[in-house]
C-alpha cells in the first residue's frame, strides 16, 4: 500500500486552515497545518512532505518569502500559493519566488485537489523527461537548467514549466488555451497577460542561439522552433 501524499498547509486564517485540511484528508492526503510561516517552515524541515500550500500573507513569515527560504534548501518540491491578490503583477511576482501555482481566494476544494493532482502528476513526468537538447542548448526540467556552452542559466518553476510544455510540442503549435489551463487555471485574459510576461523572459534567456525562436501564432498560441 502506498504511502498518502504528505502535504505542509500553512494559512494564518485558522477556520479555513482547518476546512482545508479535513476536506484534503478525505482525500487521502496527510496534512499538517500551521497558521503562520515561521511555524510552516519548521514542519516542512520535520516531515519530508511532498507539497507545500501556502498562503501569502501570512504572520511572522510571508508565502514569498517562506517559499524563497525553501528554495534554496529545495529547488524542486511543488509549492502552490493560495492569496486574495489578483493582479497580474502579483502572480508573476509568486512564480518568481518558486511558486509552482497560484490559487486565488475564494476557490473551491474540488479546484485545489485538481490543482494538486495535477502539479504531482506533471512534476512525474519531468522526471522522466530531465534533460533534452534545445537547439544549442541542454534543458533540464528538473533542475530547472538552461545550459549554453557550458553557461548554466537557472529558470523560475513557470518559465521551466513553460518550456517544458514548449519543448513536448517543438516546431508544432502549443494551443494557447490548454497551457492557461494545464499551468494557470484558467484561460481568462488576466492570465494570458501572465504568460505573455513568461514568454518574453523566455525568449530573452534563448536569445543565445539565433536559431531558436518562439513564434506567435495569432490566435492559437505559440510554436518553439529550433
Amino acid at each position: 500500500m502506498t504511502s498518502p501524499i504528505k502535504i505542509v498547509l500553512a494559512e494564518d486564517e485558522a477556520a479555513l486552515g482547518m476546512i482545508i485540511k479535513e476536506s484534503l484528508e478525505t482525500r487521502n492526503f496527510e496534512v499538517i497545518f500551521c497558521e503562520d510561516g515561521q511555524k510552516a517552515l519548521t514542519a516542512y524541515r520535520q516531515n519530508s512532505p511532498d507539497l507545500l500550500v501556502l498562503d501569502v500573507m501570512m504572520p511572522k513569515k510571508d508565502g514569498f518569502s517562506l517559499a524563497q527560504e525553501i528554495r534554496m534548501e529545495n529547488p524542486f518540491i511543488p509549492i502552490i500559493f493560495l492569496t486574495a491578490k489578483s493582479q497580474t503583477k502579483d502572480v508573476i511576482e509568486g512564480f518568481e519566488h518558486g511558486g509552482n501555482d497560484y490559487l486565488k481566494k475564494p476557490f473551491s476544494m474540488e479546484e485545489l485537489i485538481v490543482r494538486i493532482n495535477a502539479l504531482l502528476n506533471r512534476i512525474s513526468m519531468q522526471q522522466h523527461l530531465e534533460d533534452v537538447a534545445i537547439g544549442k542548448f541542454h534543458f533540464n526540467s528538473v533542475k530547472q537548467l538552461l545550459v549554453f556552452e557550458g553557461q548554466e542559466t537557472m529558470l523560475t518553476n513557470r518559465e521551466s514549466q513553460l518550456l517544458f510544455h514548449l519543448v513536448q510540442k517543438k516546431n508544432h503549435i502549443l494551443d494557447r488555451s490548454y497551457i492557461l489551463k494545464t499551468l494557470w487555471g484558467d484561460d481568462d485574459f488576466f492570465n494570458a497577460r501572465s504568460m505573455d510576461v513568461f514568454i518574453t523572459k523566455l525568449r530573452k534567456k534563448l536569445k543565445k542561439d539565433p536559431n531558436i525562436q518562439i513564434v506567435n501564432v495569432r490566435g492559437y498560441g505559440y510554436k518553439l522552433i529550433c
